[in-house]
């Protein structure tokens, strides 16, 4: 039996999200499998991959064949790496201590660049959440601006209207006071 390491599909419409799992090379993509080895999830930035590395490491030992996909998530996870590195213990080129040093290392090399992505992307959410913020305080500022003009020659109307009607009051009590003064 040909088995396989491929991606079974789950999630909603629009919203894929995968299972990694071991099947055999007939079954179908979402058909039966042997074991599921872990989740695959495109949708985040970066991928979020959650690897039962022991057993992938196993299955790629005794010869299962990933798809594409999957080659590429195992080999990003360092299976592939671990793979080649246990090679060259049994050849003798080093011992298991430095074969897990070097691996170690890959792995924090990896994880810093990982953390890069995440800081550089946070750091954009918050210099975007910043722009738009000072342009609303723009667009506050103006608002404020017309509704303090708008008060402003309304204000100055009603001076206006106020100081007509003290005027015709003062024009219409004038000659008032003058008429019986006439009589």
């Amino acid at each position: 039996m040909a088995t396989k390491i491929r991606l079974q599909r789950g999630g909603r419409k629009g919203y894929a999200f995968y299972r990694i799992v071991i099947a055999d090379a007939r079954a179908p993509r979402d058909g039966r499998f042997t074991e599921k080895i872990g989740t695959y999830n495109p949708n985040t930035n970066p991928a979020t991959v959650d690897l039962n590395f022991e057993r992938a490491l196993y299955w790629v030992e005794v010869g299962a064949q990933p798809t594409d996909t999957v080659r590429n998530i195992l080999s990003g996870e360092g299976v592939y790496l671990m793979k080649h590195l246990k090679g060259g213990v049994k050849k003798g080129a080093f011992d298991e201590a430095t074969a897990q040093k070097k691996f170690d290392a890959w792995k924090a090399d990896k994880q810093k660049g990982l953390d890069k992505v995440r800081d550089a992307e946070a750091k954009a959410k918050k210099d975007a959440v910043a722009k738009e913020l000072d342009q609303e305080k723009k667009i506050n500022e103006e608002i404020a601006k017309k509704v303090a003009e708008k008060k402003a020659a309304a204000a100055a109307a009603k001076a206006e209207e106020e100081a007509a009607k003290a005027a015709e009051a003062a024009a219409t009590e004038a000659p008032a006071e003058e008429a019986p003064a006439e009589a």
